[in-house]
């Protein structure tokens, strides 16, 4: 049969061919026609090198992603995919030719590389496995060992605990699986939302892939064949969360240059040949930037070198700074690649679970159901075996005991009267993990599910916008007990101990709240304990949002507000001192006001959009995340949401923040973002006679 695209009237694109093949390769070409800016920014950001056409800003990333071998490693793990599963390996090389297929006109249409003067260059057949790669090198949070390091060094143990959160740059999502014995259809349901930067063009693409051996909608990431995290095949669907797992080591070498190159001393007491070249990233505007690229048999460095960090080359140890990343698709040439294919070919849960156990990268908990009655609850990815302290801080690579010896096993959970929720705590994950989001957004969608004994698929929105913010306690607590306020603080304080503890964006009380917090994290992050913790080393910019204080006290302030002592800081004098503070200066409307959609841009747009106002707030269920302290514009929040009903699939519903398309001025460009707002989706259309045909391909 022809290969056929359709699109329904939301624009999304409904595929059917003859094969997969064929099928892999129209999905490549009309993400290429959707898409083409974001595909070749996603390209470049994976090769290190968006500084030739984005500029200086784009430097840091691109001398990452060359220190990290990036674009190597996908290489690597190309090829290794090749030797292991050649079907799979031609299968992405088909949807690679269809991208190239559709380049030419995705980028007629895109303003943008008219703007840059860019031609959109070829896609590799690796090219994937690296979009796929720098989108998830720093999910697992890896620089947060670096603030661990920076913790233990100026405060103590105790520091580890006290801002153990899910903080900045950690992406993390909601999910909840309702089975058949608590739903009005006795056939399960399966709802959330994953919680990602906000990117225009967004960082999901709905999408449905027909071919005679499956039949498949769900949530595709732009540049990689296939449905991976959220899917439904009608008679079995998936969805994902981070699972908050530690996968990723970073090791302290001692290096020194030879004649010959450079050396690192192993944990056998003997100097090995590190790799090493030098490689010029381009930066538009500016000179070009040499960077050395050195790996010893950890892995590649991404901070410092033999002669450490410019302006300050010694550590505690007295030793020059530098440190390499050890991380598992650098170690096995696995990416996982090999789970998409039957995870498109799945027909029960058991299909699903086979699947999984085939997943590598990022570690996430997944949930599915399907119509026979099946569930599963689990964890999937490679986690190695290795010592706890690897797990928690920096760890030299010239001692014995750090080695990965293996992998692990990953756990499993049931459910629980019906219900398993999962939204980045510690669950079935936990063995795995150090950091874990609080337990506010699962324990609050756990109260809400209790709350009746049958849902429906139609129910499950009022769970995504649910806005109560259970961790503003400790303040409130705080606030409760000042005595001796001014007039107008102690009405402040009354008015915020009445307020309902909800962030909608048209509550006044939920913007005074978010003053006091601001002010208290600002009181807390200025006090003399923390000054050594104020000016972090000077690593490399991509690191420094996970070492910045602000931000870690704000993310972390509900433990910091409850720990019995904080290192002789008065919290009541700082609590007091904010909401004096701002009773003096109140804020004059509501939380919408100030916490507003700002989606990131390659390129910021000709003409600005008017970014709207958004309810919820980090802690809750409507994640929407600013920086409490520094700002509550809000980069981070639900990136899609979804429900899929087993029961029929045409009653599932889905919706992203802006649009299925990326070209600006399209008409379905930001079609969605007034629903997605609202808590709206839209439906879910597999009837092909209900959809309009675009083409044959």
């Amino acid at each position: 049969m022809a290969t056929e695209i359709y699109r329904d009237a939301w624009g999304i694109p409904h595929l059917r061919a003859g094969s997969a093949a064929e099928l892999a390769h129209a999905q490549g070409r009309v993400t290429a026609r959707d898409r083409a800016w974001q595909l070749e920014v996603e390209r470049h950001r994976a090769q290190g090198t968006s500084a030739s056409f984005l500029g200086e800003s784009a430097l840091a990333w691109d001398r990452f992603a060359r220190r990290a071998r990036l674009d190597d490693t996908a290489r690597r793990c190309f090829e290794e995919l090749e030797r292991q599963d050649p079907e799979t390996a031609q299968w992405v090389r088909t949807y690679v030719d269809g991208v190239n297929a559709g380049l030419a006109e995705g980028a007629g249409s895109a303003p943008e590389f008219a703007r840059t003067g860019l031609t959109p260059g070829p896609w590799h057949p690796w090219t994937p496995l690296g979009v796929w790669l720098a989108t998830h090198i720093l999910f697992a949070g890896f620089p947060a060992k670096l603030w661990r390091e920076q913790a233990l060094n100026h405060l103590d143990e105790d520091a580890i605990g006290l801002f153990a959160t899910d903080g900045p740059g950690t992406s993390g999502s909601n999910g909840w699986l309702v089975s058949g014995e608590r739903t009005v259809t006795g056939h399960a349901v399966i709802a959330g939302d994953p919680h990602r930067w906000i990117e225009d063009p967004g960082v999901y693409q709905q999408i449905h892939l027909s071919c005679p051996e499956f039949d498949v909608v769900g949530l595709a990431v732009p540049g990689v064949p296939g449905i991976a995290h959220f899917g439904h095949t009608g008679t079995v669907a998936w969805a994902i969360t981070n699972a908050m797992s530690d996968y990723q080591d970073l090791y302290r070498e001692r290096l020194r240059r030879t004649g010959a190159g450079v050396e690192a001393l192993g944990p056998d007491g003997v100097w090995h040949r590190a790799a090493r070249h030098t490689e010029t990233v381009e930066v538009a505007g500016e000179e070009p930037v040499e960077v050395e690229v050195i790996e010893t048999d950890r892995g590649p460095l991404v901070i410092g070198g033999p002669e450490g960090l410019d302006g300050d080359p010694a550590d505690p140890l007295d030793v020059p700074v530098a440190i390499s990343l050890r991380y598992p698709p650098r170690v096995t040439g696995d990416l996982g690649f090999g789970a998409l294919l039957p995870l498109l070919r799945a027909r029960r849960v058991a299909d699903v679970d086979q699947a999984f156990d085939r997943w590598a990268e990022p570690v996430n908990v997944v949930q599915a159901a399907d119509t026979e009655g099946g569930v599963l609850h689990r964890v999937a990815g490679w986690v190695p075996l290795r010592a706890e302290s690897n797990r928690l801080r920096l760890v030299p690579a010239w001692e014995p005991g750090h080695e990965w010896r293996g992998r692990q096993e990953t756990p499993r959970a049931g459910l629980t009267d019906g219900v398993a929720v999962m939204a980045n705590q510690r669950g079935p994950a936990e063995p795995l993990g150090v950091e874990f989001a609080p337990p506010h957004r699962s324990g609050r969608i756990a109260e809400l599910l209790s709350g009746k004994e049958r849902w429906s698929a139609a129910d499950m929105p009022a769970i995504h916008t649910d806005t109560h913010l259970a961790s503003a306690g400790p303040l409130l607590a705080h606030l409760r007990a000042l005595p001796d306020l001014t007039p107008e603080a102690a009405a402040l304080r009354d008015r915020l101990l009445s307020w309902d503890r909800r962030m909608d964006a048209g509550s006044a009380d939920a913007a005074l709240y978010a003053a006091v917090r601001g002010a208290v994290v600002r009181q807390l992050a200025a006090h003399p304990a923390f000054a050594a913790l104020a000016v972090p080393p000077a690593y490399p910019e991509v690191f420094q949002p996970w070492l910045a204080l602000l931000p870690r006290v704000g993310f972390a302030l509900e433990h910091l507000l409850r720990a019995e002592d904080l290192y002789g800081i008065d919290r009541p004098a700082a609590v007091r001192a904010a909401i004096e503070e701002v009773a003096e200066r109140p804020p004059a409307g509501v939380w919408g006001d100030t916490h507003r959609l700002t989606p990131w841009r390659p390129l910021h747009p000709e003409t600005p959009y008017d970014e709207p106002a958004l309810s919820g707030d980090h802690d809750c269920v409507l994640c929407t995340s600013g920086v409490p302290g520094l700002t509550d514009r809000a980069a981070r929040g639900p990136a899609a949401r979804y429900i899929w009903d087993l029961a029929r699939r045409d009653d599932s519903r889905w919706v992203v923040p802006l649009g299925a398309s990326g070209v600006p001025g399209s008409p379905h460009h930001r079609d969605q973002l007034t629903l997605w707002l609202a808590g709206d989706l839209v439906p879910v259309v597999t009837d092909w006679t209900l959809l309009k045909k675009e083409t044959d391909v």
